[in-house]
């Protein structure tokens, strides 16, 4: 693929850090390297000294003062390596990527570390997308994508979907307003990518199928369009086996994966990670060098010793408790709607994530119901308009979380809504 055709100006300007390249160097060289070069602060005039955290049901996660030291310090940009090492390894184990034994000009599978997956929506965006550009992706969508895509000028094109995702024949309709010949040509608008959530939605909870991403793949074959699977709540899906992903399908190297840390371990430690074709994730690392320069070294290390104590096994062990709880309390959301809202709203059960979306029958827009009579009935929701691609749209859904409340504060949340439409109507 020519990845260069779909990089922006800005993009395409960026060059390598020299000072980052010789922190990548120094982390792979031996101890008895002598290096003048760095302007790193020496960690001898650090505060912290050593630190245990102890983990739930294993051991402790021990820094001693040399693992202090570095846990304090810059570290390279694309991620600590045994940390990378260790993904690269799951990713191949979950995903069993085409592209991972592919040459670096066909797309090889890299990956970096990204201070959350947000972080790396932001820079693949800004690595991507030109005013002007057309993009696709399935709205209502989530917010935080909104703005990050919305300053930059682009024209973003809704894709219909359901509770089973895009829906390729409508995908298929507006990509005909284009010749996929003219993909290649200078100045074409034809859209060079696509964005999808493609399990447990924010904020609909939609799950595409499997055979609905064969179909979004191939469309994306016949127009040269690059799709950026979104999957934070791919470890959130309540069944088994996991829907296989698009980075699992991607004999052509035109996927860019975000994945995150934050719904299964930690939201506060901000780890994420992008996948895809080398020579995107290797210029999305050059955005990273000139903004945040690395994921914190601290977290990172704290977090691949806990993976490295866990191996694989662990992990996956952890990830099933981490569903089973959700599930319960996905099971406990949709036993309240039922018990207060049947006769008032409508929903479908979600396959993975953590919300519920419902559509309030006869109210046609959810916005000053939930700002401003929800809070008189100490109840609050998200209105789902602050999805939508123009968030001024009447629109009559609204977003439950059954993440953080118990399944009685859940009920009587539902009781409460449901007191709160029925005076509306």
């Amino acid at each position: 693929m020519n990845y260069s055709r779909f990089l922006t100006a800005v993009s395409a300007a960026r060059k390598p850090s020299p000072i980052r390249i010789l922190t990548e160097l120094q982390q792979r060289s031996p101890p008895s390297l002598i290096s003048l070069a760095g302007g790193a602060p020496n960690p001898n005039t650090f505060p912290f000294h050593s630190a245990t955290i102890k983990v739930k049901n294993a051991g402790n996660i021990v820094f001693d003062e040399t693992t202090m030291k570095r846990a304090l310090q810059y570290s390279g940009s694309y991620g600590i390596p045994e940390l990378i090492s260790w993904m690269k390894d799951l990713q191949r184990n979950l995903h069993n990527p085409p592209t991972a034994g592919y040459t670096t000009e066909k797309g090889q599978m890299e990956m970096c570390v990204t201070t959350g997956s947000q972080e790396g929506l932001c820079k693949v965006f800004e690595m991507l997308v030109n005013p002007g550009d057309n993009v696709l992706l399935d709205a209502p969508t989530y917010s935080g994508t909104l703005a990050a895509l919305q300053p930059l000028g682009c024209n973003i094109i809704n894709v219909p979907s359901d509770q089973y995702g895009m829906i390729p024949k409508d995908l298929k309709e507006i990509l005909s307003r284009w010749d996929p010949a003219d993909a290649h040509k200078p100045g074409s608008t034809v859209p060079r990518i696509l964005y999808t959530i493609p399990n447990g939605g924010n904020p609909t909870g939609a799950s595409m199928t499997t055979e609905r991403k064969r179909e979004v793949y191939q469309l994306a074959r016949e127009y040269d369009l690059l799709i950026i699977e979104d999957d934070p709540y791919y470890f959130l899906q309540f069944e088994k086996p996991w829907a296989p992903t698009f980075l699992s399908m991607d004999v052509d190297g035109r996927i860019l994966r975000t994945d995150s840390f934050s719904k299964i371990l930690s939201s506060g430690l901000r780890i994420g990670f992008v996948t895809g074709p080398k020579p995107l994730v290797d210029r999305v690392v050059l955005h990273i060098q000139a903004s945040t320069m690395h994921t914190s070294t601290f977290t990172q290390l704290m977090v691949s010793q806990l993976l490295h104590q866990w191996g694989q096994e662990g992990f996956l062990n952890h990830i099933d408790g981490v569903v089973e709880f959700y599930r319960k309390q996905r099971d406990a959301m949709l036993s309240s709607a039922d018990r207060w809202l049947k006769d008032v709203a409508e929903w479908y059960a979600p396959a993975a994530g953590m919300f519920l979306w419902i559509k309030l029958k006869g109210v046609a827009d959810t916005q000053q119901l939930i700002t401003e009579k929800a809070l008189q009935k100490e109840v609050l929701l998200v209105p789902g308009g602050v999805f939508n691609i123009n968030s001024s749209d009447p629109c009559p859904y609204v977003r439950a979380a059954f993440s953080l409340s118990t399944p009685q504060q859940i009920d009587e949340a539902f009781k409460r809504l449901s007191a709160l439409i029925k005076e509306a109507l």
